[in-house]
């Protein structure tokens, strides 16, 4: 597990440009601030996908109250939210 901030946000990127690609969505151009939900390029399943895969990648169970737009909404809220949770 990489806390490197550049590459947790790549990482973050390409699981969703790939559930982009899954649902036939080019979200290549997605960028760092964007809502991921309101981006249109992912449905709620894919979302839930994308939290799955956030919290084994990162070895972090989120508790409920964790998953909102403040900490998950998008690339940058992401990244921040695993550095901050492990400490980097």
């Amino acid at each position: 597990m990489n806390l490197d901030r550049d590459a947790i946000k790549a990482a973050v990127r390409a699981k969703v440009i790939e559930l982009a690609k899954n649902l036939g969505m080019d979200a290549s151009d997605i960028g760092d601030d964007d809502i991921i939900p309101a981006t249109g390029y992912v449905d709620s399943a894919a979302i839930l996908e994308l939290v799955v895969w956030y919290e084994d990648a990162y070895q972090m169970p989120l508790k409920q109250e964790e998953i909102n737009i403040d900490n998950l909404g998008s690339i940058n809220s992401m990244t921040e939210f695993v550095l901050k949770r492990k400490g980097g």
